[in-house]
């Protein structure tokens, strides 16, 4: 299981986090303000309440075991640039960080941020898909690059299995849960047919969600132009 550091709990870190979480990760949530740890210590493996302008503090936390930090520090330039630093050094694979503006990208750029989100264009742009397409019911991007979506299941799926769909291997993405109400079940079996209106938690690069997307919804679209003509015929 890989582990998660979340750095910054205002409303995007905390969304991420919980997100995180309720897809099955290992989380880290890390906050200056003990009402922030307090209301997120439910939801992850650990919240602790320390000052990300403190070396020692974070030190102390071992980021070293984590596979990827999120810095979502956007108000506070020295606490941003300096988690991002600490887990630049202490070799965490993957630095997520959250940018106001370009300026404040380019300093995190330069101290060592593999990726920077700037949230509200983010938010833009899920609203934005939402609409044109309504299968994506709601959309978190973790990058510029990778994205967790809950999908809802086309038509053609009705019926079928995963190892039927086999949407690893045609699209890359991966189903991760099935989402019933606010309830999360992560053991999907492979052999359970779908049902429609059915929900399901998918993970993959914006490219295969894209492309699975664009696919099925044209092959769905097709497919009732399809039993439109028939129907005309008869």
């Amino acid at each position: 299981m890989k582990k998660f550091g979340v750095f910054g709990l205002g409303d995007f870190g905390r969304s991420v986090a919980i997100a995180l979480a309720k897809n099955g990760c290992d989380v880290l949530a890390v906050d200056i303000h003990e009402e922030n740890i307090q209301d997120i210590a439910d939801y992850v493996s650990m919240a602790v309440r320390a000052d990300l302008c403190d070396q020692d503090a974070l030190k102390n936390l071992n980021i070293k075991s984590l596979d990827v930090v999120v810095v979502a520090v956007g108000d506070n330039m020295e606490a941003g640039v300096m988690a991002t630093i600490m887990a630049k050094e202490a070799g965490v694979p993957y630095i997520l960080a959250k940018a106001k503006n370009e300026i404040y990208a380019k300093v995190l750029r330069k101290v060592g941020a593999d990726e920077i989100v700037f949230p509200e264009v983010a938010m833009g742009q899920r609203i934005a898909k939402g609409i044109m397409t309504g299968k994506f019911i709601d959309l978190l991007e973790l990058s510029s690059k990778f994205s967790i979506t809950e999908f809802k299941v086309f038509d053609s799926w009705i019926g079928k299995t995963f190892r039927e769909l086999n949407l690893r291997e045609r699209y890359g993405v991966n189903m991760i849960a099935r989402k019933v109400g606010e309830e999360i079940e992560m053991d999907l079996d492979p052999d359970t047919p779908l049902e429609k209106g059915a929900i399901y938690i998918v993970a993959g690069s914006n490219q295969s969600l894209e492309k699975c997307l664009e696919e099925e919804t044209a092959s769905e679209n097709q497919n009732r132009q399809s039993h439109m003509t028939d129907g005309d015929g008869k």
